[in-house]
């Protein structure tokens, strides 16, 4: 029986449509320069916000209401919840869904227990998605929410936790690759310290390299072919982790001979934590040639915390899909909402609202962001303010053929350097204002 009988799938009636269970702005067969919106979006539904969001925060229990969930760890009451989670996410029309292995299904005593758990839950995945046509966009394991992890996976000092989160890692690979899945993430949530005089740091991220190494060897050795993606965050739970930012993950990856294997999954209110906005991770990232997937979240910027909150902001999402069209598109990535709903919107027909509204957000970004890479004044702007490089000086140090001594040579000749133009920050934020 659907948890939702109620609900239809979300239908697209425009801008003028009063129903708040209607998109407005989202039509997933609208083209956009000769591309869906469905295919440029490619939205994923996350399980672990979704599915097992309670509402709880460090100061008080859950308050949401899920009635098809009868609050047991039980294998039978997690493939129910698998099978509602396909429902919402077939009726919110996403094509694609993600999750932590110990999202979907519950840890057993042991790991033989854990594994059969999982395989009985993913007997359901399957069946859903081959129902629905509904997608896996990518998995991954949970090593951050067991005891055991208390010091790390990857990077704990103890060799038996490494090789568990070894062990479980293999699992999620295999289960990754039965569904189809087109990705797989590495979140190291406590791989990082609280205390710098009982670590030791190298040896700590040697390992963590190590990891991600028989990560990638294992994926060959079963045929997985999915991308691989490496997500920052600064903080919390850990003072600091390895996995800080875009900058610090790429020298990561590039240090450690990985760079050729793993991209990275960016998320919007980790950006902020980091002190960067999240254009900025995005640019930096693809801009090296590592931008892989989006965790489409934001934050609240008057809290110090990793908020989640579904992204509404239009400011924002013309941003990302600014950066995302000028490099090409995100697949096989996604735009993943790895986002909760707030622990006072407990009822369970708010988590449609909450999608319907991040969809739409997206939907007019990205529409935004076509018109102004077609309409072109902005990237005027940016090659007039860097017409210098185009000169005969700029051509050839770009290509090396000036050191020091030449420039120094040039400039003793010349006196001064030419003075300095505008940069216009104030006219640029007004002409991006007339497409919103």
């Amino acid at each position: 029986m659907p948890a939702f009988p109620e609900i239809d799938k979300i239908p697209f009636e425009g801008p003028s449509s009063k129903n708040p269970l209607a998109f407005k702005y989202y039509d997933e067969n609208e083209l956009v320069d000769g591309i869906s919106m469905k295919d440029h979006l490619r939205f994923s539904v996350v399980y672990w916000h979704t599915m097992r969001g309670s509402g709880a925060d460090p100061f008080g229990p859950g308050t949401a209401l899920r009635p098809w969930d009868d609050g047991s760890e039980s294998v039978e009451n997690a493939q129910n919840r698998a099978r509602v989670a396909f429902e919402i996410t077939e009726k919110l029309r996403a094509p694609y869904y993600a999750f932590h292995d110990r999202d979907v299904a519950p840890e057993g005593a042991t790991l033989v227990e854990s594994h059969a758990n999982l395989d009985a839950v993913v007997k359901v995945l399957k069946e859903e998605q081959q129902r629905t046509g509904i997608k896996l966009l990518w998995g991954t394991a949970n090593l951050f929410s067991h005891p055991r992890y208390m010091h790390g996976a990857a990077t704990s000092p103890n060799v038996e936790v490494f090789a568990m989160a070894a062990s479980q890692v293999k699992k999620a690979l295999e289960v990754t690759f039965e569904l189809g899945g087109e990705g797989y993430v590495f979140w190291g949530g406590r791989e990082g310290y609280q205390c710098l005089w009982n670590t030791d740091m190298k040896r700590e991220q040697d390992h963590l390299a190590r990891f991600i190494h028989m990560a990638v060897d294992y994926a060959k050795e079963i045929g997985f072919t999915g991308q691989f993606y490496f997500e920052p965050k600064p903080k919390e739970p850990t003072k600091h982790q390895y996995d800080f930012d875009a900058a610090a993950c790429i020298n990561f990856l590039r240090t450690y001979d990985l760079a050729d294997h793993v991209k990275l999954n960016l998320e919007t209110n980790h950006a902020t934590l980091a002190g960067h906005t999240m254009q900025h991770e995005m640019e930096f990232a693809a801009s090296q040639g590592f931008l892989g997937s989006i965790d489409a979240n934001t934050g609240d910027l008057l809290l110090g915390w990793d908020t989640d909150q579904f992204p509404t902001d239009i400011y924002l999402t013309t941003q990302m899909m600014y950066v995302i069209l000028k490099y090409g598109g995100l697949a096989p990535g996604g735009l993943n909402f790895d986002a909760k709903v707030r622990r006072e919107s407990f009822e369970p027909i708010d988590l449609f609202h909450a999608h319907i509204g991040g969809m739409d957000a997206f939907a007019r970004g990205l529409k935004i962001a076509a018109a102004i890479l077609a309409d072109g004044e902005l990237q005027k702007i940016i090659d007039a303010r860097y017409a210098s490089w185009g000169s005969d000086l700029g051509a050839q140090i770009e290509a090396g053929e000036h050191g020091f001594a030449s420039l120094e040579a040039l400039m003793l000749e010349k006196g001064d350097a030419a003075p300095n133009q505008s940069g216009r920050q104030e006219m640029i934020e007004n002409l991006i204002n007339t497409y919103l």
